[in-house]
């Protein structure tokens, strides 16, 4: 399969082709029709449904608005849908259709958190498939043809590379691209360019395009605020500390600053490893923090090793979601089994993990404990937080249950 596949349209009665660029793995569209302001947002949204792209040659802002219209009508059937399974499952347990019109009278019909889980998500699969069927014409230099456009250059050079190359055995210098995909560069672009404030560092981390930023603070404090493993041989100062999956390197920039004299930051990632190194060195870290490619551990044993792996055993629907949903607990269970055989004696094992995944019945605390029990450690002391993001308080959330009793745990494990 070429990196970037051929699509191929007819426009003006003329064979055109692009190379079809999604970093999200979408599939190429099979069909694709001309879109401009004539096309009403209805039919803009009908075709998407029915898996037409729609590639926009008006002006760039009315495409945004065209995106937010088909946005609404996305919203409002999901919505519809909603209150359609609502009265369906009224009329099943035998209770007046009127009582359909309001959720909160039928606490009865609430979804199991598991049911509820799986529909959001399917619900967001859908949603996402259908809004990125507006796409955008990128020149090969990255600029965008179109009126009003703005200047994203910079921001495809960061997510994709540079300009130009080839795919297949064509040489093809125009790319398609979802609206939505452009309009996340941007974001991520200035995410990258203006830092996120972590509190626990009292400085800002840069993530990268793709890579998970640490805007959930609070696993963050954790790392910062746990005490440190007292060393069998009474030495003030921890030698090593491994942090695995680093990601944008905040935890191993958090263990530095709490005077780890090595910490060795591990990652499969390239945009994660490129991402953790840029962080470490504008902080003046990297004489103390070593960033290496490993699956998981690194080689040798560490007095400490840190992971917070992806809280969700879910499949991921796009690689930035690696960061959150983890196939099967794969990571998780790959950190615990494995950690006994990289401690040293008298080491830790820091899991930052959120118990949402319990919550929503997608694991137990029982299978975490076993998971533990199978790798030979025990559980030497947690620290829990509760978290404070937005969503914790949005009623309107799906999983607003699930988040509302969430808490993230350190979890210090040792050897038994």
């Amino acid at each position: 399969m070429n990196e970037h596949p051929i699509i191929r349209w007819n426009e003006s009665d003329i064979a055109r082709s692009a190379r079809w660029r999604s970093e999200k793995g979408i599939v190429a569209p099979k069909r694709v029709v001309i879109a401009d302001e004539q096309m009403s947002a209805d039919a803009a949204y009908r075709l998407a449904c029915e898996g037409t792209a729609l590639l926009w040659r008006g002006d760039f802002q009315n495409a945004r608005q065209m995106l937010l219209a088909m946005a609404r009508r996305a919203d409002e059937k999901t919505r519809k849908a909603s209150k359609a399974a609502v009265a369906n499952k009224t009329q099943k347990l035998g209770k007046p259709a009127a009582l359909a019109d309001s959720a909160a009278l039928l606490p009865e019909t609430t979804p199991p958190p598991t049911e509820a889980f799986h529909l959001h998500r399917l619900a967001q699969s859908q949603r996402a498939r259908t809004l990125g069927m507006l796409l955008l014409p990128l020149a090969g230099d990255y600029t965008i043809p179109l009126r009003r456009a703005p200047d994203l250059q910079r921001a495809c050079v960061e997510a994709y590379g540079p300009a130009g190359g080839a795919a297949g055995n064509e040489t093809v210098s125009d790319s398609l691209v979802s609206m939505r995909e452009l309009l996340g560069l941007i974001g991520a672009h200035e995410w990258r360019k203006k830092g996120v404030d972590v509190s626990a560092l009292n400085d800002r981390i840069h993530p990268h395009y793709g890579v998970f930023a640490p805007v959930r603070g609070e696993y963050v404090g954790l790392v910062a605020d746990a005490a440190l493993p007292v060393l069998q041989s009474g030495a003030n100062i921890l030698p090593l500390a491994f942090d695995i999956g680093t990601g944008t390197g905040v935890l191993a920039v958090v263990l530095a600053r709490r005077g780890i004299a090595r910490i060795i930051a591990t990652d499969m990632d390239s945009r994660a490893l490129t991402c953790a190194r840029e962080n470490i060195k504008r902080l003046k870290l990297a004489a103390q923090v070593e960033v290496v490619q490993a699956d998981l551990f690194p080689e040798g044993r560490a007095p400490l090793i840190v992971c917070n792996p992806p809280w969700i055993p879910a499949r991921p629907s796009s690689p930035i979601e690696g960061a959150i949903y983890d196939p099967e607990s794969r990571m998780l269970r790959g950190f615990i089994a494995g950690l006994a055989s990289h401690l040293e004696p008298g080491g830790e094992g820091w899991l930052i993990l959120s118990d949402i995944a319990e919550h929503l019945g997608l694991r137990s605390r029982a299978q975490l404990l076993t998971y533990f029990e199978q790798a030979g450690l025990i559980v030497v002391g947690r620290l829990d937080v509760r978290p404070s993001h937005p969503r914790v308080g949005d009623t309107t959330d799906p999983l607003h249950a699930a988040r509302a009793a969430e808490v993230t745990s350190l979890w210090r494990l040792g050897v038994r």
